[in-house]
């Protein structure tokens, strides 16, 4: 055996099962621009990055593997593809995540006042610190420990008070809830407001009235969360040429100059991925049989364990299947078109062993804590300590992510008990919060 025939034999042991075999369903792939390049790729010695050596399938800018960053060839192509699927303007591949598109899709924007709800991403955050852009939140209502989308009205009463140029939108967000687009549509344009979606949890819904790109300016798919995309691989997108060349250059500053070529097929790949209605009604079955948390994303079956969640949690570890989180009284299993039926039944069977377990009843809506006013000073304190202080940081449990507590808000003992039964915290050091120090 020659040279190049050993580097190819190795080659495809080192990708056998995530680049030509379980990955890639190839009945999906023929019209895949990037998935083809990379399979037709010459056999090379490679002396280019990465290190591993191993290419043809993970490379970097070659002669024949086009340029994220220029693309003239089949990336090109991709992107194109996937605007007019998506309905866009203009979009643009990602292999950082939603993080890099929401931070993007922002600083495209431009927004001096942006108006979100508590519950959104940290990444959302972290974009206003950097841009130096004003916040306006609104408080989620709740329903149990389940954020609720803010409506219309309080999205156009703040818009009203505050004279925000920007309303930002989480949706669908984590539990399966999906804002009233149309509605807040209406509403940003009758003051002038531009309306950017963080969608990372809805790129599964393009093609339906349930989408956000039907309705938003600028907006972000996590391909990768709910299509079958290598974990990393996102879009984003804007709507009209009114943003896309500030998008374009807004997206160059975030995006990583060394993209993964394996991510970005998988996102053109998933986004040509079919639906699968069936699976869609067989999910909402078994939603429906077990009593699942009311959503309007059939990838996202939420259920009510309560108290017993973290033994309802352990239980499903034990079998063998792994929800997406316990959010200390509902467990999220999160399924995508390329779940197959096989463990969606698995799924059903297994949930009719925890029957006992699950709550009938769903909490009534309540509204969070109001912020406290405080002093600028800080200290670390143990978690246990907290109930009553002021919070001086968004903490929550991750995923999803998002505050379980926001910057200013009293830190209350049922904060502390979800905090302390989460398996992965964000915004804590050792165990230990950051609270404003007391003025009295």
């Amino acid at each position: 055996m020659g040279f190049l025939a050993r580097e190819e034999s190795f080659r495809a042991d080192f990708y056998a099962r995530l680049g030509r075999g379980m990955f890639f369903e190839k009945k999906y792939t023929e019209n895949c621009y990037i998935y083809n390049m990379l399979k037709t790729a010459p056999r090379h010695v490679s002396f280019h990055t990465p290190g591993h050596k191993v290419g043809k399938w993970d490379i970097t800018e070659l002669s024949f593997s086009d340029n994220l960053a220029d693309p003239k060839g089949e990336i090109l192509r991709a992107q194109e593809d996937i605007a007019g699927i998506l309905g866009a303007k203009k979009s643009f591949i990602l292999t950082d995540g939603s993080t890099s598109g929401v931070l993007s899709m922002v600083h495209a924007a431009s927004p001096k006042k942006m108006l979100f709800a508590t519950a959104a991403h940290e990444s959302v955050y972290n974009a206003c610190q950097l841009f130096s852009i004003e916040k306006i939140t609104i408080p989620n209502r709740m329903v149990g420990v389940i954020p609720q989308q803010p409506t219309a009205k309080e999205i156009e009463s703040a818009l009203e008070r505050e004279k925000c140029d920007t309303v930002l939108l989480t949706s669908p967000d984590y539990y399966g809830n999906i804002a009233d687009y149309e509605q807040i549509k209406a509403a940003c344009r009758r003051h002038g407001a531009i309306l950017l979606c963080d969608g990372a949890h809805g790129a599964h819904l393009h093609g339906t009235g349930m989408y956000a790109g039907n309705f938003c300016d600028i907006w972000v798919d996590g391909v990768h969360k709910s299509l079958p995309a290598m974990t990393q691989g996102a879009v984003v997108s804007a709507k009209t040429e009114r943003f896309s060349d500030k998008l374009e250059r807004s997206v160059s500053v975030f995006r990583t100059t060394s993209p993964n070529y394996l991510i970005m097929a998988s996102v053109e790949y998933a986004l040509k991925y079919p639906r699968m209605p069936e699976k869609e009604q067989k999910a909402k079955k078994i939603k429906k049989k077990f009593g699942a948390y009311e959503n309007a994303d059939w990838t996202k079956i939420v259920l009510p364990y309560g108290e017993d969640a973290k033994e309802a949690f352990s239980y499903f570890e034990g079998e063998g299947l792994y929800p997406e989180f316990c959010d200390g009284e509902n467990i999220l299993f999160y399924l995508s078109p390329a779940t197959p039926y096989r463990q969606m039944r698995l799924l059903e069977k297994t949930l009719a062993c925890t029957v006992p377990l699950l709550k009938k009843t769903q909490p009534a809506a309540s509204l969070p804590e109001k912020t406290a006013k405080t002093g600028n000073e800080t200290e670390m304190i143990p978690l246990e300590e907290g109930e009553g202080r002021v919070s001086a940081a968004n903490v929550g449990l991750f995923p999803p992510c998002m505050p379980v507590i926001s910057c200013g808000q009293k830190i209350s003992k049922k904060d502390i008990e979800r905090l302390k039964e989460g398996r992965s915290t964000y915004g804590m050091k050792d165990r230990k919060i950051c609270v404003y120090v007391r003025t009295e």
